[in-house]
């Protein structure tokens, strides 16, 4: 049962950043970058300056790193949740305590960060690179070729450490925002599919996987505009001293709505990307079952 949670995870996980990607950019660029004036102007400058594959920059690294975030993350989810089963003493079938689900989900988003933190900070280099390095010349080329190429200038230049710059808040953004998904998650499912435990119908499945995504970047955002932020810095200068100093200046001169940046654009894009990741990951643990 764990192998399957870990293999309808990772293909679920993979669906879903192919779902999402394009606005993805554009939501990191507008948390990034003061020139984005909105949503639109982001989307017509990506498309003038550099055409559709704009929108898909450094998406190979998330695609490859996604199934063992994802896995990680439905894996400890799956694995806390019956640990805590155990300790209360339920049955295997039993249904879980609320409050079960939300320390499970909470483990699982912090758990993917070890993982997951060298890839997003490749994936949010490369949709930032949008002018060639060194200045004006024409000539001059982006300072990341590739993903691969990326994450190794970055390992030398900033060391080891400079892979999981941002990991705080990338820890305190998934872990508060997956104990919300799953709870949101499991909770709606009860309501609209009482009795059947585990077994909501399709309908259900989309409907409180979309719902879940969306509520998990009400609570997410914040940490996803420093993390963004301080993954970013010391490109071309430093900004921020540390999360504290990056939180406080960011609100300083922006005001506290800065905080909620791409609030808007995520909860859009959550809403078929969690719906196309929670299909897919029941579709494929329901095959696997029936298959064994």
């Amino acid at each position: 049962m764990h192998l399957a949670d870990f293999i309808a995870g990772s293909v679920g996980g993979a669906f879903g950043v192919a779902v999402g990607y394009p606005l993805d950019t554009v939501k990191v660029r507008i948390q990034t970058q003061t020139k984005f004036s909105g949503v639109l102007q982001c989307v017509r400058a990506t498309c003038r300056t550099e055409g559709v594959s704009g929108f898909y920059k450094g998406m190979a690294m998330p695609l490859t790193t996604v199934s063992i975030g994802s896995s990680v993350l439905f894996g400890t989810y799956r694995n806390i949740l019956h640990s805590l089963r155990q300790l209360r003493h339920k049955a295997p079938d039993s249904p879980s305590a609320k409050l079960d689900i939300f320390l499970a989900g909470l483990a699982g988003g912090v758990a993917q960060v070890s993982v997951m933190s060298p890839a997003d900070i490749v994936k949010v280099r490369l949709q930032c690179q949008m002018e060639s390095y060194q200045g004006s010349d024409p000539r001059a080329t982006f300072k990341y070729r590739g993903a691969v190429h990326c994450l190794f200038t970055i390992a030398r230049e900033e060391g080891i450490l400079g892979l999981y710059k941002g990991a705080g808040a990338l820890a305190l953004r998934d872990g508060p925002s997956f104990a919300t998904y799953f709870l949101v998650y499991n909770t709606v499912c009860d309501w609209l599919s009482p009795g059947k435990q585990g077994q909501a119908e399709w309908k259900v499945v989309l409907f409180a996987g979309g719902l879940s995504g969306m509520c998990g970047w009400c609570v997410g955002t914040p940490m996803d505009v420093i993390k963004a932020r301080l993954q970013l810095d010391g490109v071309g200068r430093r900004r921020y001293r540390g999360f504290v100093h990056c939180v406080a200046e960011s609100v300083r001169t922006e005001g506290p709505a800065v905080l909620f940046k791409g609030l808007g654009l995520n909860c859009v894009r959550a809403f078929p990307v969690n719906m196309s990741v929670f299909a897919t990951y029941e579709l494929v643990i329901r095959c696997l079952q029936t298959a064994s």
